[in-house]
This record gives structure tokens, sequence and C-alpha cells, in this order.
């Protein structure tokens, strides 16, 4: 929603997933909100915390508004939840592409929405960790069986 949460979280991990798999020089990633609220912010500190325990940095990340061109640009745009998949398929429309919830990569979550943690307590931002991370290492099997493993 405002690129200050979940979805910086999302990009913090799924990089460094991407670094440790060895394919940063090919797949490129980034986070943006569906809302101009924290345009140029850094992440929340709660969220840097918590990522931080988990030894992601999101120290370089500011937040920006999802665009149009950000469906020429990604194969993949993802949305935390409902409400903000339903403003990326109206976008969707305007410049291609077919946008899709972040959980429905998970393996080992039923959920399909990340929760905002924004208004709860630590253990909220633990829980969209744990999310997390099981989404990325997910959508990192897909792109690698989608893209990569036909070439090796």
């Amino acid at each position: 929603m405002g690129n200050i949460c979940r979805s910086p979280t999302a990009e913090a991990v799924f990089r460094q997933y991407v670094e440790h798999a060895g394919l940063s020089e090919h797949i490129l990633v980034d986070s943006a909100g569906t809302h101009d609220y924290h345009i140029g912010d850094p992440p929340d500190a709660r969220t840097q915390r918590a990522a931080q325990q988990r030894g992601y940095d999101m120290s370089g990340l500011r937040g920006r508004q999802v665009g149009v061109e950000d469906f020429e640009r990604f194969d993949y745009v993802l949305a935390m939840d409902h409400a903000n998949l339903a403003i990326l398929q109206r976008l969707a429309r305007l410049g291609g592409g077919n946008p899709h919830l972040f959980l429905g990569y998970a393996r080992h979550h039923a959920e399909r929405e990340v929760p905002d943690p924004y208004y709860g307590g630590a253990d909220g931002f633990e829980r969209v960790l744990d999310m997390v991370e099981d989404a990325a290492e997910g959508l990192l099997q897909h792109i690698r069986q989608q893209h990569f493993d036909r070439y090796t």
C-alpha cells in the first residue's frame, strides 16, 4: 500500500534469495506501493528491525508508487492483499500484465493475504517475515522452473 512494511520486506527477502541463487544478473527485484503516502521514505523502523534480526538489509530502500511502466518492466507484479491486487489489476489494463497475490507462491501458508503489520505489535512483523520467506522461496522455485531450468 505505502511501500514501507510488507512490500519492502518482500523485496529485501527475495533479493537476498536471488543473490544466494546466483541469479542477480538475470532477475530485477523492486517494490512499490499502490498509494503515494510514503514516496521517498525508508521502510518503517519496526520493519527494518525485524528484517535485520533475520539478516536482511533494507537500509537503501525508499518508498515509491507503482506505475503503468512497471507492467512493461517486470514479468511478475505481485500484491500483498486483495485490495492492492484490485488496484494493480486496474493499472494492468493500461500497461498489460497479469498481477497476482504474492502468497500464491507460498508452500507452507494457506493464507493468501499478507496482513499489514503497521498498526500491530512486533509479532506482526515477524509473521510477515515468515509468510514472505515462504512465498519468496516458492516464487524463486517457480521462476527457476519457468525461466532457467530449461537452460541447465
